[in-house]
């Protein structure tokens, strides 16, 4: 009989990657195939530490800036976050090898905020000043066709310049929750303001908060995988708490957690933000077993089948 204390783990599905966050690891590995080492990458590929220093090991090199980049034939990579329109242009001025891995869905945001600014409308961008995002998004169009919008404050705050011609996007990654409460403020006092066909909030978004909602209020506490800079995953550790949970950690590795504060719990859930390869998972999975005689429940709300094709500079050729 095991001397270790008792520990139920409820694991949040879905859970880790989402489809824009495969596609965009997968564009940098298929590149450094393509055209060898090194390869540039502008920006983290994603918001993941241990993504991006195993990224660094096959031979990507991050930087922040295209100006970082030497004169070379080796290619450039945009990250999932989509970038200014600037970005690309310069890149081309300079007749580099530019590979876009902006997530599709941010590439969905990004058409239909040229498709308002073409019909007059100024674009209200309800998200995270500085994210970058927010930054690519706000780089479509010149400056002044958008106004950042970041809570139900700053809506009450807003004198636009013809209240009747108003669209508004959102930065994909955000709380669910929050964003229903800032489009409901648009709506009340804007009701001829224009939303999206489809809610721009991602699916995996979506459904990562709403594993969290089903176990956060069964358990003593959250562990939440991912890093401190990944929209996604912060939103996730504020669901947890949101929803009466005491005790909710994120971390990126089993190395982080503090097993002191986990002493006296039976019940702990687990999740991790969509750029969170689930090595991790495992890793944290294995440390608790060592400390505890584990069962494990998977907690589904929902079944993800969403695939994204590569870049079309990286797809096979249908010839070959």
């Amino acid at each position: 009989m095991s001397d270790k204390p008792p520990l139920q783990l409820l694991l949040c599905a879905p859970r880790g990657f989402c489809a824009g966050v495969v596609r965009a690891i997968d564009t940098v590995e298929r590149t450094l195939e393509k055209y060898g080492a090194p390869v540039y990458v502008r920006h983290e590929i994603v918001h993941n530490k241990y993504v991006v220093e195993t990224l660094k090991a096959k031979g990507a090199i991050f930087v922040e800036e295209l100006d970082e980049i030497p004169d070379s034939t080796a290619p450039v990579i945009f990250s999932a976050h989509g970038v200014p329109r600037a970005i690309p242009e310069a890149a081309a001025a300079r007749n580099l090898v530019a590979i876009d891995a902006t997530c599709p869905l941010v590439t969905k945001v990004h058409r239909e905020a040229m498709a308002h600014y073409k019909r007059g409308r100024l674009v209200l961008l309800i998200g995270h000043k500085g994210h970058p995002e927010v930054v690519g998004t706000i780089g479509q169009l010149p400056d002044g066709a958008f106004q950042l919008i970041e809570s139900v404050e700053d809506v009450e705050r807003l004198a636009p310049p013809d209240p009747s011609n108003l669209a508004y996007a959102t930065q994909t990654t955000l709380s669910v929750d929050d964003t229903r409460d800032v489009i409901a403020a648009l709506t009340r006092r804007f009701p001829d303001i224009v939303g999206p066909p489809r809610e721009d909030i991602c699916y995996a978004t979506t459904n990562r908060q709403e594993a969290v909602k089903a176990v956060a209020p069964r358990v003593d506490a959250m562990i939440v995988v991912g890093s401190g800079n990944s929209s996604n995953t912060l939103r996730l550790r504020e669901l947890a708490e949101r929803q009466g949970c005491d005790l909710v950690r994120m971390v990126l590795r089993a190395s982080e957690i503090d097993w002191p504060a986990f002493a006296n719990v039976r019940a702990v859930g687990i999740t991790a933000g969509a750029s969170a390869p689930e090595v991790l998972i495992d890793e944290i999975v294995a440390a608790f077993k060592e400390r505890f005689a584990v069962t494990i429940e998977v907690v589904t709300t929902a079944d993800e089948t969403m695939f994204f094709p590569l870049p079309r500079e990286l797809r096979p050729d249908p010839a070959a």
